[in-house]
């Protein structure tokens, strides 16, 4: 049959395509007939030629005499037909295939024509995403060659009538992805070559004028080069002649040099080249940085090792060592298990002796864990622990952020919840220090113990709603906790310890009743008893020899008690003031909250408060508590039987969008969130029976300005040395509220440009951050390298072209002197602001800062330019004022797998 056969694929026959692609050879046999052998190629005619068919019944049962009644038909050649006569076989076939054969079947699509040439066992398919499968190979392009004498398939691209490339061929293979001018593939033994190629290993993307594929795993490349950057023209490049590829894991070179634009560099040529491409957990060494600081010299920071330590720990130990005679050095434990926990250690100390010239080492310690709560429902623990010496934040380099902060806080809690139980247990130890004044306070142990409210009136089985009695409810609130503190500066820290430690207890038994309401207005009664327990007893005297107040201290067990006993009540009242129908505001809403009640406490404390004289005048008294000075305050004294009452309010507006006709054209703008004005008057009180008023505001005006505000005014006369007197302030100015005692506002805002969907760059770097392949917490290289990743052009978003952010804050409070002379007012105010400007689509400069109003001082300053380079970055920041003065030039690519090929140089100075 020398005919070749050309036209639509869809035209072909099945019979054909299945002889061509399988190429089988079948045979059969029974007792009745020798065995006989036929093949089936390209190279023979068909079996069917001037041949009549014959009728064979195939059963699924074994021979039988009789045919039994589900007998099959099939049609076979005359060829094979012994009698007339009709005979059994089996629905098996036994069958052996011919040497030129293919393991598995091969499926095509063809989108314009297929060429099927019998004498030489080719097939050619022709169309722009022409495609053949077999087993997990895929090829892709629009001229597709198959011999099968040779079971090689070729593949080519193909241009247009004007020179353009149609497409590229395309081979996967698993997870091997290539895209050449030119591919040929052997499908019996999986081996190939290609020419003009590129394939991505994990980040890199490797070209080569040819590239050999010995077998799934291994392949290599001629004139290769392989980068990080996605351009078929890349930026940067390495350059070998000879590469060797094991898929996933390694990539080998002989002598290999750099390109930057196609242009080599061959002064820094290297020998050979080991590039890890397996991803997961390998212990190894971590390769170190160079940098340079003023006070410390060159260094070779960051040197160290990463050990796989097992299924559920590793390790991080690093070290730098500086020119000068320091060195630091930190090792960093980690663990996982899945569905359980995670957390991870970090032990830090240094040695610097041009700061310290008695060569004292700070250090700090780092602990967080937590606990996945469905691995014990009920239980959880967790913690955070940041502690060390007081100048180790202020002795890292290049860093100011750190050496500005002087606050370290741990917490360290376990809590229980009791299922079906009412009970619920929490033990913590707390951590504060200021860094400042080497002071270190420690709260431990803080254990508090609750009790849901419970109803002991109520039914076991209710049956419709509760009676009003079956809602009151009692629960219990105990915490008990100790204190104490020492500075790190003194010795003998053991000995501090003890001597200033503190404890207590705190109980409270709150009784609640909830009524129906009565109308618009709910009623709630409440009953509360306190008691303290207290560690000492703190006696002042004054000393008339001295001229000063004396104190003295017992130590022991004592307690003390309190009841207090109310009602509340509270409703809502709703306004609104309608505009006409063509007016731009369309309402205003407001919304008035009042509160209302009455509370009464016994006098249960008056025998632990006693007269003090303060000054030599003999006229000054105060009366202060036997238990002032204690880790819980003590109780007031006298009875109070008071009145409260409160306000609170909410505006909102209702503006119409004239451009906008829709279901969104009325939308609402709130004016004020929230404005409160809460005190209470004391009906038993003997003088100032009129209690301080407490003023709170909020508002997001704009939806852009969030202002925060609140004050406490006390509405009495103050007399000469600035006390107040027991007659209101009204009876001099009816307009005012009182004297304010404590005032603050904070005011912040933010403004950007562009797109308004876009938001700012933020610190990605969170140590929490979970390995997606280990499941272990990142090391700090895989957060900076996910902080990179996720931030090209380190901390610049180039689609919001300008941004400015800013903090404002005041506060005020009112304070009596240290010689009891009067009081004193003190204000604070300062400032937090950032902003950014894109310069051009590629370059950003961007400036943070802080300055304290009331000091007049500059805390920090710090400005940065971002260049964006595509597949690198580049940052210059500089921060020319303050303590802590640096700058820092950085330019490294954006891969993580070239994270340490980064050329970085710091200068920084610092201020003893």
């Amino acid at each position: 049959m020398n005919q070749l056969y050309k036209g639509k694929a869809k035209y072909i026959l099945t019979w054909a395509l299945a002889l061509l692609f399988a190429g089988l050879t079948l045979y059969g046999g029974t007792n009745s007939f020798n065995t006989h052998y036929f093949h089936s190629n390209l190279t023979t005619d068909t079996i069917f030629k001037n041949q009549k068919p014959v009728t064979v019944l195939v059963v699924d049962t074994p021979p039988v005499k009789k045919p039994d009644t589900n007998i099959i038909k099939k049609q076979i050649p005359d060829s094979l037909k012994i009698s007339d006569s009709t005979f059994a076989v089996i629905d098996t076939v036994n069958f052996k295939t011919s040497k030129d054969s293919l393991d598995a079947p091969v499926t095509y699509h063809a989108d314009d024509s297929m060429v099927l040439d019998v004498p030489t066992g080719k097939i050619i398919l022709y169309g722009k995403e022409t495609k053949v499968n077999y087993i997990d190979n895929q090829l892709v392009a629009p001229h597709i060659e198959f011999d099968q004498k040779t079971s090689l398939i070729s593949a080519y691209f193909v241009k247009d009538s004007t020179g353009k490339v149609v497409s590229w061929p395309t081979f996967t293979q698993a997870d091997f992805l290539t895209i050449s001018d030119s591919i040929k593939f052997d499908m019996k033994t999986g081996r190939g070559i290609t020419k003009g190629t590129y394939t991505k290993q994990d980040e890199l993307f490797v070209y080569g004028d040819k590239i050999k594929k010995e077998s799934a795993n291994v392949f290599y490349a001629l004139n290769g080069r392989f980068t990080t950057c996605n351009l078929d023209t890349p930026h940067f490049a390495f350059v070998s002649k000879k590469i060797k590829f094991i898929n996933k894991k390694m990539a080998f070179t002989g002598p290999v040099h750099p390109e930057i634009e196609g242009i080599p560099l061959p002064v820094v040529t290297l020998p050979f080249g080991i590039y890890p491409l397996s991803q997961g957990r390998h212990s190894g060494l971590i390769a170190p940085t160079f940098t340079a600081n003023e006070q410390l010299g060159l260094a070779l920071e960051g040197i160290g090792y990463y050990k796989i330590l097992s299924d559920n720990w590793d390790a991080v130990a690093r070290g730098t060592i500086y020119s000068y005679g320091g060195w630091t050095a930190s090792i960093n434990p980690r663990y996982y298990k899945r569905y359980h926990y995670q957390g991870n250690f970090n032990i830090n100390i240094q040695h610097f002796r041009d700061i310290d010239e008695s060569g004292a080492r700070n250090f700090n310690v780092t602990w967080s864990h937590s606990a996945d709560t469905k691995s014990r429902p009920g239980v959880t623990f967790s913690a955070n622990v940041n502690a060390g010496s007081s100048k180790f934040n202020a002795s890292v380099p290049n860093s100011p952020q750190r050496n500005f902060q002087n606050q370290l806080n741990s917490s360290i809690a376990y809590s229980k919840i009791w299922k079906d139980k009412p009970f619920s247990l929490t033990v913590s130890a707390n951590h504060n220090q200021n860094t400042a004044q080497n002071l270190i306070n420690l709260n431990l142990p803080d254990i508090a113990f609750n009790v849901n409210t419970l109803y002991p009136f109520r039914r076991q089985e209710p049956v419709g709603e509760y009676k009003w009695y079956e809602n009151l409810g009692v629960a219990l609130n105990s915490n008990v906790k100790s204190l104490t503190y020492f500075y790190d500066t003194a010795s003998n820290i053991g000995k501090q310890l003890i001597d200033k430690l503190q404890y207590g207890a705190s109980h409270n038994v709150p009784i609640s009743l909830s009524l129906p309401p009565l109308g618009p207005v709910q009623i709630a009664p409440s009953i509360s008893y306190q008691e303290y327990w207290y560690q000492n007893k703190f006696v002042r005297k004054w000393n008339a020899a001295n001229k000063k107040v004396d104190t003295a201290i017992t130590k022991g067990f004592f307690a003390a008690r309190e009841m207090s006993y109310g009602v509340s009540g509270t409703t809502r009242i709703f306004g609104m003031v309608a505009f006409g129908k063509n007016s731009k505001v369309q309402a205003i809403r407001h919304e008035i909250r009042p509160s209302f009640g009455f509370s009464y406490h016994p006098d249960m404390n008056a025998k632990d408060h006693y007269l003090l004289q303060t000054d030599t005048t003999g006229t000054n008294f105060i009366r202060p508590s036997i238990y002032e000075g204690n880790i819980f305050s003590a109780f007031g004294e006298g009875k109070s039987g008071a009145i409260t009452f409160g306000v609170d309010n909410n505006i909102q507006m209702k503006v119409k969008n004239k451009k906008d006709t829709g279901e969104a054209a009325i939308k609402k703008v709130t004016l004020i969130d929230g404005f409160s004005i809460n005190s209470s008057y004391n009906l038993l009180a003997d003088s100032f029976k009129l209690q301080p008023f407490s003023i709170q505001a909020r508002t997001n005006l704009f939806e852009k300005i969030n202002i925060t505000a609140g004050a406490t005014a006390v509405p009495y006369l103050i007399n000469s040395r600035g006390e107040f007197i027991d007659k209101v302030v009204w009876s001099k100015k009816p307009l005012s509220l009182g004297k304010i005692t404590t005032a603050n506002i904070a005011v912040q805002s933010s403004f950007k440009g562009g797109d308004k969907d876009e938001k700012l760059p933020t610190d990605n770097s969170n140590p929490n951050q979970v390995n997606p392949i280990s499941g272990l917490p990142l090391d700090e290289y895989q957060q900076e390298a996910s902080y990179i990743s996720n931030n090209p052009g380190e901390f610049a978003n180039f689609n919001i072209p300008w941004s400015i952010n800013f903090q404002y804050a005041l506060s005020y409070f009112r304070e009596r002197k240290a010689d009891y002379s009067g009081y004193k007012g003190s204000i604070s105010q300062n400032i937090n602001w950032s902003g950014t400007l894109n310069l051009t689509s590629k370059w950003q400069i961007g400036l943070n800062g802080y300055y304290n109003i009331t000091t007049k001082e500059l805390g920090s300053l710090s400005m940065y330019l971002t260049r964006e380079m595509h597949c690198w970055q580049m940052a210059i920041n500089i921060s020319p004022v303050g303590k802590y003065r640096f700058f820092n030039i950085s330019i490294s690519p954006k891969s993580g797998i070239l994270r340490d090929l980064k050329i970085n140089r710091t200068r920084y100075f610092y201020d003893l």
